[in-house]
């Protein structure tokens, strides 16, 4: 459903157009209906994977295996983030907070990524202590462990595949499994390799690539939830491909105090004042306007504004005021 409201302007003289995609309470996001349970279900194997991992990891000597099973802990907390932020984003908005708490998929990327990179810090500083003096690992029992570790996290992102194409959360979860389940491949070689040779240093070498592989993941994760939490445009829209597909639509003279923002991980909001001298162009313009920022650029939750003057009646026209 479509709504629009029209209000008088005393302070620039010109009427107000409001129009949203779609109505109120209505959530814009197509997950499966069971990702909560498989959300659940691959952090509680992910705990019992990290559970076995550390205290073999611990046994075997393998600051690798440490290092896989700190890394399966980032990605326990991002589910369960992503859990709690999939559960907040569905709570009806409130007097304060109007849109809901469909931002918390966003603080908990952001946190993930934070909490990741400080783990990582610390498997780097054992690694290169180890390098002097990387002890004896018992390299059977490592391939064990991160055998396992292959087969929870394929599992895992198994239970997430039918939904990573319709939610980025979804999909962000499910990369970072797959991931993860590579990561276990590369220790079961180390393990390999220890037995077959004796060389010990494999193990701090291996839990510094595994490092690298976890800050070159999480760098992005933070770098994107970042912008997402200080309202910057989502990575993949063009801001001056929505001004310009807005600048060609019927009557439409010019366009200003364009803004777009991210709402969740999912959702995209815009708001835009349209010069349109003509007047007023109507319900059907706007639906139709509406439409199209869905459809091309996934703008779900549009807020337009109708100018009749371009002779600076507005007082944020100006692209240097917001």
């Amino acid at each position: 459903m479509e709504h629009q409201h029209d209000s008088g302007a005393a302070a620039h003289a010109h009427g107000h157009s409001h129009s949203h995609a779609h109505a109120a309470g209505h959530s814009h996001s197509h997950v499966p209906a069971d990702f909560g349970t498989a959300f659940a279900i691959a952090a509680v194997l992910n705990v019992a994977l990290i559970v076995a991992q550390v205290i073999v990891g611990l046994a075997a000597n393998s600051i690798a295996l440490l290092a896989d099973a700190g890394h399966n802990l980032g990605d326990v907390l991002g589910l369960l983030l992503a859990w709690a932020a999939h559960v907040l984003a569905r709570r009806q908005p409130t007097e304060r907070y109007t849109y809901g708490f469909r931002s918390a998929s966003i603080l908990a990327a952001l946190f993930n990524a934070v909490t990741l990179l400080i783990a990582t810090g610390a498997i780097v500083w054992e690694a290169l202590r180890r390098m002097s003096d990387p002890g004896e690992v018992a390299g059977g029992a490592v391939i064990a462990a991160a055998t396992a570790g292959v087969v929870v996290n394929g599992f895992s992102a198994w239970l997430l595949m039918r939904g990573h194409r319709d939610d980025l959360n979804v999909r962000g979860a499910f990369l970072h499994l797959l991931a993860d389940a590579g990561v276990s491949v590369g220790v079961v070689l180390g393990g390999i390799v220890i037995l077959m040779t004796g060389w010990n240093l494999i193990d701090p070498i291996l839990s510094l690539l595994i490092s690298v592989v976890i800050v070159w993941g999480t760098w992005n994760l933070l770098r994107e939830s970042t912008q997402l939490a200080m309202n910057a445009v989502p990575s993949r829209i063009v801001a001056s491909e929505v001004r310009e597909s807005l600048a060609q639509l019927p009557g439409v003279v010019s366009v200003h105090d364009l803004h777009i923002w991210a709402m969740s991980t999912t959702e995209i909001a815009l708001t835009a004042h349209l010069v349109m001298p003509s007047g007023h162009p109507g319900d059907a313009f706007l639906v139709e306007t509406c439409h199209m920022l869905d459809h091309r650029f996934g703008i779900a939750h549009p807020t337009l504004q109708i100018e009749l003057s371009d002779a600076g009646a507005c007082a944020l026209e100006p692209a240097h005021i917001v």
